[in-house]
């Protein structure tokens, strides 16, 4: 698809508050070895290298699974698992430092590569790895013992910022080591969730096979809260993806801000995640990004915003800064991302057991997903809570969405007495009511 130049000026436009917020930011990206076989995975480091270049910090986590399977098949070895965990002798470990550092040399030579006609040309940057990583042994579980399989005990989280603060992105795989001078063999959600934590990272990032996480019926979440994420980690049906899921739990139980999943098969769903506001793919975090709450006085301009075109098109009645201001605690709104993107209010009329739906507007651009819907129902609620036994709405060119909603046609005489001398006959409104 070829944008047009108004289309490129916009999509530029719509990302500046996201390059604003990411500059400075600490992500954690990961990544196995499939991605690394992908046939564009150097448009996934071209563009990880535009997120170097516009001031995120980076560290990069990456692993090794197939290029090991490779090595061992090459050496005539059968594969050892138990647990879904490979048992790792003084062969396999060899097999296992070859492939990590394969993959690492791969990675490093696409972030160094500064060809005129590549993506990355001039960028200069530097790629830091070493023995950020300390580890030690699974040991024996069940009477199996993993011999060099390991775990990691800790991140040396001071030289990972050294690198970081000089504006480097380290690079880690999925090895570690140990005081003692041995090497073992990680898996790398465990190198990158522990890093994630102990370096307090803003994002982890997680790049697997298909568009984000997907539901039993195989479709894409787009958004997930904890406690959604949990349900997923019970059901048996996500049982493969469990590595995963475990490692945005333990991030984000830790204290991970968020964490996005994206497919490393979807050319440029890394930089669609960070500078979209809908993104590309799953973007889990503690309580759902989009959030249906009462207003609040820096609600305002947002509000404004949204209701102003309308305004315009004498769809709604004019509402100053000022009025709005004053009535900003009749308001709720839906925030997606730091964004109101849908308002209602409720104007009660206590003594005559009637409340008035009022302002509900959707943007423009998230309309049709039931936003309205769960606008009026949070009303109606709110609207029981004070015992109210009818709500109403005035309107000019909505009248059937209302109705579609159960609203039922009425006259301005059924109105309470105060909303009646407030009347406009000019504008002619419809007036609907529905028994609640």
């Amino acid at each position: 698809m070829v944008l047009s130049v108004n289309d490129s000026v916009k999509l530029f436009r719509n990302s500046a508050p996201y390059i604003n917020s990411h500059r400075g930011k600490t992500f954690v990206l990961m990544f196995g070895g499939e991605a690394v076989e992908e046939a564009h995975f150097a448009n996934i480091i071209s563009d990880i290298a535009l997120l170097n270049s516009l001031g995120v910090r980076l560290v990069l986590v990456h692993g090794a699974r197939p290029q090991i399977d490779q090595r061992e098949a090459l050496r005539n070895r059968p594969l050892r698992f138990h647990n879904e965990i490979r048992i790792t002798d003084k062969e396999t470990i060899e097999s296992v430092k070859d492939a990590a550092g394969s993959v690492r040399s791969q990675v490093e030579a696409l972030l160094t590569m500064g060809l005129a006609n590549s993506p990355m040309h001039g960028a200069q940057i530097r790629v830091c790895s070493g023995n950020l990583v300390v580890a030690m042994p699974i040991g024996v579980k069940g009477g199996v013992d993993y011999e060099l399989t390991g775990l990691v005990r800790r991140i040396d989280v001071n030289g990972l910022n050294d690198h970081l603060n000089d504006g480097s992105i380290v690079l880690l795989g999925p090895m570690g080591y140990s005081s003692t001078g041995e090497v073992f063999n990680l898996s790398h959600e465990d190198v990158a969730t522990q890093t994630a934590i102990q370096l307090k990272a803003d994002k982890l990032i997680i790049f697997t096979e298909a568009e984000g996480l997907l539901n039993e019926e195989g479709a894409l979440v787009r958004n997930l809260d904890r406690r959604r994420l949990q349900a997923m980690l019970d059901n048996p049906h996500y049982r493969p993806q469990a590595n995963v899921l475990n490692a945005i739990a333990n991030s984000l139980d830790a204290g991970v801000g968020r964490c996005h999943c994206v497919s490393y098969r979807q050319d440029g769903a890394l930089l669609q995640e960070l500078f979209t506001r809908d993104g590309a793919g799953t973007l889990i975090s503690q309580v759902y990004y989009e959030q249906l709450r009462q207003a609040n006085i820096e609600d305002v301009g947002g509000i404004l915003q949204l209701i102003n075109p309308l305004e315009e098109k004498g769809v709604l009645v004019k509402r100053s800064r000022e009025l709005l201001e004053s009535e900003i605690h009749k308001f709720t709104v839906i925030e997606r991302d730091g964004m109101v993107i849908a308002c209602a209010a409720l104007y009660p009329y206590v003594d005559e057991g009637m409340g008035e739906l009022a302002c509900v507007v959707t943007h423009k651009d998230y309309q049709g997903s039931n936003r309205g819907e769960r606008m009026m129902n949070e009303i109606i609620a709110q609207a029981k809570s004070l015992g109210l036994q009818k709500i109403f709405v005035l309107t000019t060119v909505t009248g059937h969405w209302f109705r579609e909603q159960g609203f039922l046609p009425s006259t301005v005489d059924e109105l309470p007495e105060g909303k009646k001398r407030l009347y406009n006959y000019q504008r002619n409104s419809k007036v609907l009511i529905m028994n609640i």
